[in-house]
């Protein structure tokens, strides 16, 4: 291999990372705009809307609605059709995973802990920032559950968790 064709491989590899943290980075920051544009980081908004038999506020099924719209176009025009992903590495075999023990007690505990805490782990992010002591407080547990779930995924599903 030549000095050039090294050259090539580490610009090619080079532009993969560096692309992928910019869209990445373009990704949370629109992400976190529209949290904050339909209110999903106010735990009393998403309080309002679990209480139907109180002060229901039903705006969040249009927010989720509008959320499932624009995803499902962007996924019919954009990902359907691809064999290449946007930066052009080739994109994994979709498989469909099996609904199984720990899908659905992930999602139930999810459920539960956004239903307490009035916040998930995208809008309790964003609200970092707030240095809100009750937020810090959600972050710390989140990350102490997500470190229990890594225990508890390993020892009873025998699951392998990829490190990040």
């Amino acid at each position: 291999m030549c000095i050039r064709d090294r050259t090539r491989i580490t610009a090619r590899i080079s532009n993969i990372f560096f692309g992928s943290r910019i869209v990445a980075l373009l990704s949370g920051l629109l992400f976190g705009i529209g949290l904050m544009v339909s209110q999903m980081v106010n735990p009393q908004k998403i309080f309002n809307f679990l209480d139907i038999t109180g002060h229901w506020d039903p705006s969040l099924i249009f927010v989720m609605g509008g959320a499932l719209v624009v995803f499902g176009l962007g996924y019919w025009l954009f990902v359907e059709r691809r064999v290449k992903a946007f930066l052009g590495e080739a994109l994994s075999n979709r498989t469909t995973d099996p609904i199984d023990a720990p899908v659905v007690i992930g999602s139930a505990t999810f459920g539960i802990g956004w239903g307490i805490a009035g916040l998930c782990p995208g809008p309790a992010l964003v609200n970092v920032w707030s240095l809100n002591p009750k937020i810090l407080a959600f972050m710390v547990v989140m990350m102490r559950g997500m470190k229990v779930g890594e225990l508890i995924k390993g020892r009873f599903f025998s699951i392998q968790i990829p490190k990040i």
